[in-house]
């Protein structure tokens, strides 16, 4: 759990180092996407972190020095992602960075979107196989129960 939290930081501080050595030669933002993406990793480690209290014993899970940590981390992350912002809004023009959120949280909605329609297909595909199985089932019964009868009238004949 500890470790989780230290990857967190750990993440979030080497991506601000990166941006604030590529940000004054960077030609585009493509050249400190990398960093912006381990940025927001970083940040949803923590964010997982803190909000998995499942696997932390209870002593650890209200201890001053757990909280503390959990704390101090988020506003850590919290100043740098700011101090990222303003950095990015400068170097490339008010709205950048706004722009890189919006494009981003974009991008997850139509990935989660996509990824449920394909289970909604997916489901259809298994609901339809399942209804010809059915069917064709029906169908062998049919004949199965034809040829039958047909037996027990040829031998009374």
């Amino acid at each position: 759990m500890i470790a989780e939290t230290l990857a967190g930081i750990a993440l979030v501080k080497s991506a601000v180092e990166g941006i604030k050595s590529a940000i004054n030669t960077a030609n585009d933002i493509s050249d400190i996407a990398s960093h912006i993406d381990n940025l927001f990793e970083g940040e949803k480690q923590l964010q997982k972190k803190r909000a998995n209290k499942a696997s932390v014993g209870i002593k650890d899970q209200f201890g001053i020095k757990f909280v503390a940590q959990e704390m101090i981390d988020a506003k850590l992350a919290q100043e740098q992602i700011q101090e990222m912002k303003t950095l990015i809004d400068l170097r490339f023009g008010h709205g950048t960075w706004q722009g890189i959120i919006d494009e981003r949280a974009k991008r997850i909605r139509e990935a989660k979107e996509a990824a449920a329609q394909a289970r909604r297909e997916a489901i259809k595909k298994q609901n339809e196989l399942i209804e010809n199985i059915r069917n064709g089932v029906i169908v062998v019964g049919v004949i199965v129960v034809s040829i039958f009868l047909f037996i027990i009238i040829a031998r009374q004949i």
